[in-house]
């Protein structure tokens, strides 16, 4: 018997089938959590020379000495395999042990290989439910990972339960070393790898969680915004190059919109439609989560359609050049319309989020609504309170305190009066 409570190895004879010879077969017992697993040792026995008690032959005969001593031999290879299962698998079955001992092969699920099975699946599943840039995200992670086993292990692979605390640790100081990430570059990579180790756990291929005592930390980035005055510069700045102007009225259709640069580019006339109110909408899903997305349009954003109503094909709306292109000539924007910034496609959507629509007094659930959010706390993440919206708040409440303050004046003379 085996030292640990929940795994045991008992022998026993088959007395209700005896071989011509007169013998009964030693069959093997595997007893891991209750659950059994039984099958032959290829050993047979005289009946009356078996001690059941004892789990052995009865006597001091060469050939029971022999018997007994190849019994102990199994029951040892079956502890050896038990606890090299329990090494190295999640869950340790009577069935794996009597099929390791049988030798009958065991995979031995390895990380790069279950992240191999899982991108293979979202490939097979990209432009179904998972984006092209959710694919691309996790293709660079795994050979993020592949190239971090090669340096720091020597290893073109590694077994799925050897991933430890120590290996994300080592993996994030790779990442900011070796692979110049940035802090929250390297997060976003930790994160990627977390769902596969989270897709081993489920499978039950390994016990714990790596990632149990580390936290994952993305430090808060000020992507930025236009003011209402840089605004109003790049609505009526005059700007020469046709390319580049276009690529200001797709900019600044986003910033009173607050359309993501892929939703714009898949934005057709049959997403405008009349709504409730008899007034123009934008209605239609955001590709990166399919959440439904219906903005009012604004006059500005109005006039850039009829600007460009006709000269775009399939039914597209505006004229869209890559993402890559766009923000190469909305610093030649920027210059142009002397605005100090760095200014990307996605700050349109900040833009959005802050002047355009939380600065004026829209509330946030409203927003969050517009820009295709599910959780308000990603809203706050793209909406920022500006200064002049605290000013004209507290101009408001001192405006109520002063109304409240005049009315207990007067109040205080119709008294002195009575």
């Amino acid at each position: 018997m085996s030292n640990s409570s929940n795994f045991n190895v008992r022998f026993y004879i088959r007395r209700d089938h005896v071989n011509k010879d007169g013998t009964s077969a030693i069959m093997v017992r595997v007893t891991v959590n209750g659950e059994r697993a039984v099958f032959s040792s290829k050993l047979s026995v005289d009946p009356k020379l078996w001690d059941n008690e004892a789990n052995r032959a009865i006597g001091t005969s060469r050939v029971v000495k022999e018997l007994n001593r190849t019994l102990e031999d199994i029951r040892a290879t079956i502890r050896s395999h038990y606890y090299e299962l329990e090494r190295y698998e999640a869950l340790v079955t009577a069935e794996k042990v009597r099929n390791a001992f049988l030798g009958i092969t065991v995979r031995t699920e390895s990380i790069l290989q279950l992240f191999k099975e899982l991108l293979e699946e979202y490939k097979a599943l990209e432009g179904i439910s998972k984006s092209k840039a959710t694919v691309q995200k996790y293709t660079r992670c795994y050979k993020r990972v592949e190239q971090f086993l090669k340096t720091k292990y020597k290893l073109s692979d590694m077994p799925l339960v050897e991933i430890d605390h120590k290996f994300i640790v080592d993996f994030e100081c790779y990442l900011r070393t070796v692979s110049k990430c940035n802090e929250n570059t390297s997060a976003k990579f930790l994160q990627t790898f977390k769902m596969v180790i989270i897709r081993a756990r489920n499978n039950g291929y390994i016990k714990g969680d790596p990632f149990s005592n580390y936290k994952i930390r993305l430090k808060r980035v000020d992507r930025g915004y236009l003011s209402e005055e840089e605004l109003e510069r790049l609505r009526s700045t005059p700007i020469t190059s046709k390319r580049v102007a276009q690529v200001r009225d797709v900019f600044l259709f986003c910033c009173y919109t607050g359309l993501a640069y892929i939703d714009l580019k898949l934005l057709r006339e049959d997403n405008i439609r009349t709504s409730f109110d008899g007034k123009q909408w934008i209605m239609t899903h955001r590709h990166k989560t399919d959440t439904v997305v219906n903005v009012p349009i604004l006059d500005i954003p109005m006039e850039l359609l009829a600007r460009y109503k006709g000269q775009c094909k399939n039914g597209y709306l505006l004229p869209i050049l890559s993402n890559q292109k766009c923000n190469q000539y909305l610093k030649d924007v920027a210059k142009a319309c002397k605005i100090d910034k760095n200014i990307t496609f996605h700050m349109a959507r900040h833009t959005f989020a802050t002047t355009v629509t939380l600065s004026q007094g829209v509330p946030i659930e409203s927003v969050s609504k517009m820009l295709g959010h599910t959780n308000i706390k990603t809203t706050q993440i793209y909406a920022r309170i500006t200064n002049q919206k605290i000013s004209r708040d507290m101009e408001a409440l001192a405006e109520k305190m002063r109304a409240k303050q005049n009315a207990v004046v007067d109040d205080d003379r119709e008294y002195d009066e009575f």
